[in-house]
Order: C-alpha cells, then structure tokens, then sequence
C-alpha cells in the first residue's frame, strides 16, 4: 500500500511539473529556441534544401497533369528531365547527412532525435525499412547512439528510394510503356522521398542547437558546400 502511494504522489508531481512547464519545453511541443548565430547557420542551408524539394515536386505535378491530359510521351519526358533534380537533391540530402555525422561527436550535451516511425511512409521499400529500424531503436538506449543510427537510417533511405525511382524510369526506358503503376509508384517514391528531406533537416536543426558556437563557421562552410548553383539568394556568412 505504501508504495502505491509512492508511486502515485510521483505520478501526481510529473503531470504537474509538465503541466506547468512552459510550452516550448515542453516533451513534444515545439521546436528549441536558437540563438542569432544559430540561426544564421539554419537560414543559410535549410531553405535552399526546401525550395529545391518544393521545385522537384513541382517539376513532377507538371508530368502528372501532362499525362491526365493525355500527352503521355510529354509527361514521360518531364518525368526523365526531373529525374537530374531528384539525382542532385538526393546528392545534397546524403551530404548533409554525412556532415551531420562528421559533427555529431562534437555535440555540448546529449542529443535526443525525434523518433522516426513507419507509418507516414507509402512505399513498400521504405514501410519495410523503417519497421526494421524501429526494432533496433528500442535496443538503443545512448541519445548520441540513437540519434547516429538515425542519419544512418534517413541517409540509407534516400539511397533506396532514389534507387527504387531510378530503376522505374530505367525499366520504361526498356519497354517503352509508362504503365499506371509505374506512374503510382513514382508518386509514392517522391512522397518517401520528400519526407526524408524533411527529417533530415529536423535532424539538422536538432544537432545544430546542440553544437558549441566555435564549430559553427566550419559546420556551415560544410554544409554549404553541398550546394551548386543557388535558386535563392545568397546566404549571410556565419562568422566565428
């Protein structure tokens, strides 16, 4: 009896700890604040990513209404001169990825990832994927552990379904007929597609809040990198 009442009294002073909390604290709400600095990094990098996914998914609407209107051999096309821009953001996605690993053992404090789960994906390819990866998830306890295998997960993705793309446009390119499944699985495809994008610059964000400000200049030189032939303006220099 004495140790129900314990564990209620504990139960009673965490539900109004977190009631109280302010609501950017809050597990699950928001985002964490950066600092202008922070900020700048954020800004230099990020929309770029998002305007060039937005540009892609654009490119892509306009072969699919190509194709309702009946203009079949068009639409293919736009889906082959689409297929470069999905080759390029898929470069820019793995590379920051890639240097978010680089910097993640330089991170202040523990880092605690946003769990990824299955269910917003569409594709087969990635439904299967993210379920064996959430089996693991829950084996890991380390915040920097989790947080590694999860741009491993997000960098392993975008590999597969761009794989899965190219080789759809490659089996039309042998027999010549875009059937309607082929046309339902590149929509799935882009949908993965873009939602690992958006991970991946949650993940960003997330690490970018944890790192010590003198990495910050070498952070975004890293990241900026990654980017040729700018469709936005150019970004602010991040100064150490």
């Amino acid at each position: 009896m004495a140790g129900a009442i314990v564990l209620m009294s504990v139960g009673v002073w965490l539900r109004r700890l977190l009631w109280f909390a302010p609501k950017s604290r809050r597990p699950g709400t928001g985002l964490t604040p950066m600092d202008i600095r922070r900020q700048e990094v954020y800004d230099s990098f990020a929309p770029e990513v998002e305007a060039r996914t937005v540009m892609l998914g654009i490119s892509l609407d306009d072969a699919f209404e190509e194709r309702s209107a009946g203009r079949h051999e068009i639409a293919w096309r736009m889906i082959l001169l689409s297929a470069a821009e999905w080759d390029g953001m898929a470069k820019i996605v793995t590379g920051m990825l890639a240097v978010l690993s680089k910097h993640l053992p330089g991170a202040q404090v523990v880092v605690t990832p946003r769990g990824i789960r299955s269910h917003p994906f569409k594709s087969k390819q990635m439904v299967d994927y993210v379920r064996m990866h959430e089996l693991m998830d829950q084996l890991v306890f380390s915040s920097h552990r989790r947080f590694q295998l999860q741009l491993r997960l997000l960098r392993r993705a975008a590999e597969i379904v761009t794989g899965e793309f190219r080789h759809s446009c490659r089996q039309v390119e042998k027999t010549g007929d875009p059937s309607g499944e082929v046309w339902k699985e590149i929509d799935l495809y882009f949908h993965d597609f873009d939602l690992i994008a958006k991970e991946a610059l949650l993940a960003f964000r997330a690490l970018l809040v944890c790192l010590p400000l003198t990495v910050l200049p070498q952070f975004s030189a890293d990241l900026n990198a990654l980017l040729y032939h700018r469709v936005r303006s150019r970004p602010v220099s991040v100064t150490s």
